[in-house]
């Protein structure tokens, strides 16, 4: 039986159905559990959650002092209705991108610890989580994508894998799957690496090179990752796939099966794609990361490694030259991407900020090069590195 309780009333041994509340405002990556560790309801009560459904079928049921009748007379819990998808402005966008992220990244470290701990995981709590990535994604793609790109070295792991979704999210748009795909694709995503979490923690988080031995204990995680998907009993085999095979690549070389070719399917192929390009885009204890348009470039010369058709999409759901690119405009102004034009992939809007000319730093301007009669245009992409900005990652992500 279900009851709507004050969380004052939480005591071990009661099985919360649901918090009253968006999953964004709650300490766990999960919504429904058993109550166990009196740390856990110190948790609930330090955050802004006032009131949870609880199960008196799987847990104990309230005090004697919260009656009976009280509780059965508020209306059952509804499913949490889907967020608000109208389209968004890309600094509207940040703001909410920047709460998804920091709660995705409680959310999705959470269930990866459990994993490595050993206790059997629920994919199924993760549903809000993928719902609020994907309507991010449908208001402004950009905005996600990019600031998930935006990792420390103690977070690495978990937002690479909110990173991964997105970006899963934003190919199966472009590919116009179904609904339901583009769900399933997004919690492939969200998992894809959970295998992770059965490789030692000095392999793991190491910042040089690994040895021959280490690198054989690595390539074990995605069927490690796939046994804990597969003992949860919880998701499709699709989801299963990605997390065994995006590391498979299309000529046979990749692993842990070296499967080729139509023998992977479309999903881990789209993984595969996904997975690379946030992992050479981001910045690691022992590399920067590679500025997106020389990304994809690089990305595109690798024959036998990606299928080019997906990857064709894969650009189009990005841009020729993706948000955080640095470009040089036929002015000689150079500026960084920091938005992309719904009317071409080669008109972005750009914040120019830097002379090639005189080399010399200049008043940031925001200029969309799609509006009508723009003088401008991109002419060259540029690396980063050849020109030491520190900052290129603030020019992008400022407010308009």
């Amino acid at each position: 039986m279900l009851k709507r309780i004050e969380i004052t009333h939480l005591v071990p041994g009661m099985f919360i159905q649901e918090f009253c509340g968006s999953w964004l405002e709650h300490p766990f990556w999960r919504s429904n559990f058993l109550l166990t560790d009196p740390e856990d309801i110190r948790k609930i009560r330090e955050s802004v959650v006032r009131e949870v459904w609880i199960d008196t079928v799987k847990g104990k049921d309230v005090a004697a002092t919260v009656t009976q009748e009280a509780a059965e007379h508020i209306p059952p819990p509804k499913l949490p209705e889907s967020p608000e998808t109208r389209p968004a402005s890309m600094r509207e966008e940040m703001a909410r991108a920047r709460k998804i992220c920091g709660a995705a990244r409680e959310s999705v470290t959470s269930m990866f610890q459990e994993a490595r701990m050993g206790k059997a995981i629920d994919p199924a709590q993760t549903i809000a989580l993928v719902q609020d990535i994907s309507s991010s994604m449908t208001r402004n793609p950009g905005a996600l994508v990019s600031l998930a790109r935006l990792k420390t070295a103690d977070n690495y792991t978990y937002m690479h894998s909110v990173a991964v979704s997105a970006l899963m999210i934003a190919l199966a748009r472009q590919m116009h799957f179904s609904d339901e795909d583009v769900h399933d694709i997004g919690l492939a995503g969200l998992l894809h690496d959970i295998g992770k979490m059965k490789v030692p923690l000095e392999i793991l988080n190491k910042n040089g090179k690994l040895s021959d031995e280490e690198f054989d204990l690595m390539k074990t995680h995605p069927t490690q990752g796939y046994t804990i998907l597969k003992e949860s009993g919880t998701v499709s085999a699709k989801v299963m796939e990605v997390c065994l095979s995006h590391h498979e690549k299309i000529d046979g070389t990749g692993y842990p099966n070296h499967t080729r070719g139509d023998a992977i399917t479309p999903f881990a192929r789209m993984g595969a794609i996904c997975d690379v390009y946030d992992a050479i885009t981001s910045v690691r204890p022992y590399k920067n990361g590679w500025d997106p348009a020389e990304s994809l470039h690089r990305m595109a010369e690798w024959h036998g490694h990606l299928d080019m058709y997906l990857f064709r999409a894969f650009v189009k759901s990005l841009g020729i030259y993706p948000i955080g690119s640095l470009v040089r405009l036929n002015s000689g102004r150079m500026g960084v991407v920091t938005e992309q034009s719904p009317r071409s992939l080669l008109t972005p809007r750009v914040r120019v900020f830097f002379s090639a000319k005189s080399k010399t730093r200049i008043q940031p301007e925001l200029i969309d090069l799609g509006r009508p009669n723009c003088p401008e245009k991109i002419v060259a992409r540029e690396e980063p590195e050849n020109w030491n900005f520190s900052d290129l990652d603030h020019l992008w992500a400022i407010p308009a």
